[in-house]
């Protein structure tokens, strides 16, 4: 399977792999040599479609000169574009919206000509996934979609309003989890802060986590907290609670009110300054990453400037930022005073080249520290460990880069005195 988009989308593909290995297919990690080849497309935003289209078609090629003799395409691209993929691409024999998950082995099994075994559940199943991130790390989808319709953002058109998964039955995973060895747990939603709103009439995240807590994980992490959702009960859960990393992930998009405004986002810069002022007072080594959206329609030069200030004074230990894209259906498409590609470009760039000044200084500053860190792999030359301290997420944040000695220690729980940074990552030495 070849997966694109979020973490969410990668729960999605590991339950459809899970789902193929209970019903007794091999896996394999080549796509030569595969009979059936899938892949999980993302629909957010212009590049990620493009990269799926353009691994689709290089599939195909495995499916017209090799081993392989059915396409399968699922996920958001396939949820938001199904009738125009499949004009555009009949090179796939199969496409699954997000709407097919609940049959989604009745269909594979129509395609490939196969009867399906009557006892087998024909939908993905939490349960049945197979982790692929690693021996000690998974993630743990509490909720689908979102409800907070920001004008930018199609996600409540391609995976519908935001439902929350049961209280017992996400603890139920997390144990299992713990029971398979998992150590290092990520609590995913497009947005956890409104974790039981739908279901239980109010939002339940800090109780949530309290009870993942309990199980016994050594790091808990929750991403996508929404500021006006981050209340005193959910920065005093991650206080008193040793295991919930002291890190939180605030996606606050913008700082200028009138832009906050169009984006239909609920927070303004008043309360996202007081936010940030209160986690650091509460919590001194906290980490905090926030992504960013540059060239938002009608987005003038005070209000980037704006931006770019409170960048300057916030210090983000970990920033994301993304040019604007626009999108089909969403209301910020039909906004006037869209930006040019080349502003979007000059803003971006700005802001990154700020901000990289700032994890130089914020990273300069752990030299000499001592911290816990995860050995995730080791790296393609052989010579160095790559692990992770409390500070940085998979494959988003910078790593720390270890000498290799000769124990095989991927895996493992390390103890690394910091002895230089390199910009965005860090470099120890195990003691």
């Amino acid at each position: 399977m070849y997966l694109y988009g979020c973490s969410k989308n990668l729960v999605d593909t590991e339950m459809c792999i899970g789902l193929f290995k209970k019903e007794k297919f091999n896996i394999v990690q080549d796509a030569k040599d595969a009979d059936i080849i899938v892949v999980n497309t993302c629909g957010f935003i212009e590049p990620a479609k493009q990269e799926a289209i353009s691994t689709i078609l290089e599939m195909a090629e495995f499916k017209k000169n090799g081993k392989c003799k059915y396409l399968i395409a699922m996920g958001c691209l396939v949820q938001r574009y199904r009738e125009d993929l499949e004009k555009s691409l009949p090179e796939v024999d199969l496409f699954l919206s997000i709407d097919d998950y609940k049959n989604i082995w009745l269909k594979i099994c129509e395609l490939i000509g196969i009867k399906p075994d009557v006892s087998s559940q024909n939908t993905l199943e939490y349960e049945e996934r197979i982790i692929s991130t690693g021996e000690k790390t998974a993630y743990l989808k509490i909720a689908e979609g979102c409800s907070n319709n920001c004008t930018y953002c199609a996600i409540p058109y391609i995976r519908g309003k935001y439902i929350s998964r049961p209280f017992e039955e996400i603890i139920k995973e997390a144990g299992n989890l713990k029971k398979s060895g998992i150590e290092e747990i990520i609590v995913i939603a497009q947005d956890t802060t409104k974790y039981g709103i739908d279901l239980y009439d109010r939002k339940r995240l800090p109780e949530l986590l309290e009870e993942i807590a309990k199980i016994g994980f050594k790091w808990i992490r929750f991403l996508y907290s929404y500021p006006e959702d981050i209340t005193d009960e959910l920065i005093n859960v991650v206080k008193r609670n040793d295991n919930i990393c002291n890190y939180f992930d605030i996606p606050i998009q913008h700082y200028s009110n009138s832009v906050l405004k169009r984006m239909n986002r609920k927070s303004n810069s008043e309360q996202i300054d007081n936010l940030l002022e209160k986690i650091r007072k509460q919590i001194p080594d906290v980490v905090l990453r926030t992504s960013l959206i540059v060239g938002f329609p009608g987005e003038t030069e005070e209000d980037f400037e704006k931006l770019y200030e409170f960048v300057k004074v916030a210090k983000f230990e970990k920033l994301g930022v993304f040019k604007y894209s626009k999108e089909d259906g969403t209301p910020a498409s039909r906004l006037k005073e869209q930006i040019n590609s080349k502003t979007k470009q000059k803003r971006l760039n700005s802001i990154m080249s700020l901000e990289q000044k700032i994890s130089e200084e914020k990273l300069n500053q752990k030299v000499g520290k001592t911290y816990e860190v995860l050995i995730d792999s080791i790296s393609d030359d052989n010579e160095y460990y790559i692990g992770r301290s409390y500070m940085d997420i998979p494959n988003e944040d910078g790593v720390v880069f270890i000498p290799k000695i000769e124990n095989n220690l991927v895996g493992k729980f390390v103890n690394c005195r910091i002895i230089n940074s390199l910009g965005y990552d860090l470099v120890g030495e195990i003691i």
